[in-house]
């Protein structure tokens, strides 16, 4: 089945606006009349929770966390891309366009992708409205600075804590309308399934984390913003919490999962340092704009340090290889994520790794220092380099600081069209919890972007068309369906409450993580994926006879909590797998070894994988179905992507 976008035809600067005049609108005394429910309160679903508040909508805005703001969204750290060109260094909204297909691999759409390079002009005044602090210039102005994947600064910023100070923003907004009436809250509450009625979204069901209560919610949409599923690799830059139930349900009652196998590999994180860890921590990409990635030129300089016979500053500057600026000399440290995750591997590989255990290079800012001086430097990254020493006890301003790939983002999620929607009717996906802008690589500082575009300026058009189409009569919430489905729910917590066997659900999550980094992580090969497969349909069966679930239902139960999530992360890393298997060629993050240039890069297929796998739950234990978007390229150029 080939599936359509529905992108609008025309000029790519003019889609979004003929696509907005040509919707459908719910006039100002109708809105009220329509009940919309909104799961997750991070950037996108507090945006658009307050959005469609404002608007006039009755809205339901549902968080398993405490509060709206402990969302991960808050945990984001360098920045947000907008094409305002304060630097006057030759950026544009086509320019950030071209940049986002380019650095996907050539496997975005072209006309989703415009839009958000357009609308991330008006995010930042939004925010700035908002009171969002930026930084700012001397002279007053809101201040840019690079990232990876771009020759222009344009990525705006709040010191290291731009996330948090964005989602304070969308915060304030969802609480006046919380206040005013038109959001009602409920937290420490998790989606566990949605409703559908002839086909339609019409509801959710969720469990009250403090009372174990099943609740059922009707409603006239249900948009979904719950983040994406790194966490199916166990350790990640993800929040412990952060899982894939709410897109994972979706999924079975009926939505397609679009391109699964695409994860981001973030190059600039903490590594590794024991069985201990359940998360790994991020290190802004932003530090690459100073900092310079180095590994030592031979095995022997490296095994020094390795046995701490060697500190990072005695090695000669003739024995270090920077070796991202001698690549790559027209981006230098600045390549997209992809392209550094992959080169820092290939050095550990070849044994130049650092640190303890060689997983890990250098990101030394000795130079920046020299030029900038230590104030300047702490100015810009005081609380990041604050926060590595905290975990490392080490000082970065006295010695490189030790970096490493981990999973941080996942451009795979559930499909949707230009409106956002799911091919379940009155069923929307925003943020990164759907596929839509990023190919097979995000750039960095563009989560931010899309999660606040979507719930600024997208949704508040595109749902209406959708509410306008069904009429404002009143959801049937004694309707069958609703019964059915929770008593579903209330099997599925049943089943797991029984389980009694010896094994935490802790060590299957990180028994599956192992499994999916090793052989669905950064390199992938035919051989390794189908023995990833068999592996992971042994591990489910094994959860489901030897896993242990205790106490019950009616209380705080993290246990049971944690096992309905990973059993749901257990299916999907098998659908990942599959879609790895599928996809027989290198883009962005997805890297097959058997598809490479001579040079090492990643080797597209564009006669056979310029397309959107989107798959069909078919059923349990039941192949799914492959469905395909072909992706049409009218305004770019396909070419093999070059950073050199």
């Amino acid at each position: 089945m080939s599936l359509d976008a529905k992108i609008p035809q025309g000029p790519l600067a003019e889609k979004w606006s003929k696509h907005k005049f040509n919707l459908k609108l719910v006039n100002p005394a109708n809105k009220r009349k329509y009940d919309v429910i909104v799961v997750g309160t991070g950037l996108a679903g507090a945006s658009a929770a307050a959005s469609l508040a404002e608007l006039g909508y009755n809205v339901k805005a549902f968080c398993f966390q405490d509060s709206p703001r402990r969302a991960h969204s808050i945990a984001a750290q360098g920045g947000i891309n907008a094409a305002k060109n304060y630097q006057n260094d030759g950026d544009s909204v086509y320019r950030l366009f071209y940049d986002t297909i380019k650095g996907g691999d050539y496997r975005a759409r072209e006309g989703n992708v415009y839009r958000l390079a357009e609308v991330s002009v008006n995010i930042i005044d939004q925010c700035v409205a908002q009171g969002v602090p930026f930084a700012r210039e001397y002279g007053g102005l809101l201040d840019n600075r690079s990232f990876g994947g771009s020759q222009v600064s344009r990525t705006f910023y709040a010191r290291g804590q731009t996330g948090q100070q964005l989602l304070l923003g969308a915060y304030s907004a969802l609480n006046r309308q919380i206040h005013k009436g038109k959001v009602k809250m409920y937290t420490r509450s998790e989606m566990l399934d949605v409703v559908t009625i002839d086909g339609h979204a019409k509801g959710i069901i969720t469990r009250n984390l403090v009372t174990g209560e099943i609740d059922t919610h009707s409603g006239h949409a249900v948009l979904l913003c719950t983040g994406g599923y790194g966490n199916v690799f166990y350790l990640s830059t993800n929040a412990i919490g952060s899982n894939v139930t709410a897109a994972w349900r979706a999924h079975k009652r009926g939505a397609f999962f679009a391109n699964p196998c695409y994860t981001q590999i973030h190059p600039t994180c903490i590594p590794v340092s024991g069985d201990h860890q359940s998360k790994l921590t991020l290190m802004s990409e932003s530090l690459r704009n100073d900092g310079r990635v180095w590994a030592p030129k031979t095995v022997e300089v490296a095994a020094k340090l390795r046995k701490k016979e060697l500190t990072a500053d005695q090695v000669k500057e003739e024995d270090r290889d920077y070796f991202l600026e001698r690549k790559y000399p027209s981006f230098g440290n600045l390549v997209p994520r992809d392209v550094a995750s992959r080169n820092a591997k290939e050095m550990a590989d070849e044994g130049r790794g650092v640190g303890t255990s060689g997983f890990a290079v250098f990101l030394d800012f000795a130079d920046a220092i020299k030029r900038l001086g230590q104030e300047a430097v702490a100015a810009k990254y005081g609380n990041l380099f604050d926060m590595y020493y905290q975990i490392t006890n080490e000082d970065p301003y006295k010695q490189p600081m030790r970096i490493y790939p981990a999973v941080h983002y996942t451009m795979g999620g559930l499909w949707v069209d230009y409106n956002l929607s799911t091919n379940v009717p009155g069923l929307y996906a925003l943020g990164e919890c759907n596929f839509s802008d990023h190919g097979a690589n995000r750039l960095g500082a563009s989560a931010l972007m899309q999660g606040l575009s979507d719930g600024y300026f997208v949704i508040p058009y595109t749902l209406g068309d959708y509410l306008a189409t069904i009429g404002p009569k009143p959801v049937d919430a004694n309707h069958p369906a609703f019964a059915q489905t929770k008593k579903d729910v209330t099997d599925r917590i049943a089943k797991l409450l029984a389980l009694k066997g010896t094994k935490t659900v802790n060590e299957y999550h990180r028994d599956l993580g192992h499994i999916m980094w090793e052989y669905c992580g950064m390199a992938r090969t035919e051989e390794g994926l189908t023995k990833a497969k068999g592996m992971i349909q042994a591990l489910r069966a094994d959860f489901w006879k030897n896993a242990i679930v205790i106490g019950a239902n009616e209380e705080v139960n993290a246990s049971l909590e944690r096992a309905g999530r990973v059993a749901d992360f257990l299916e999907l890393g098998e659908l990942m797998v599959d879609d790895a298997q599928m996809r027989k060629e290198s883009c962005g993050g997805h890297f097959r070894l058997e598809s490479q240039t001579e040079e090492g890069e990643a080797l597209r297929n564009d006669d056979v994988f310029a397309f959107v796998g989107a798959w069909e739950y078919k059923g349990d234990n039941q192949p799914e179905e492959l469905h395909k978007e072909t992706l049409e390229f009218e305004f770019v150029h396909l070419t093999q992507r070059s950073y050199k």
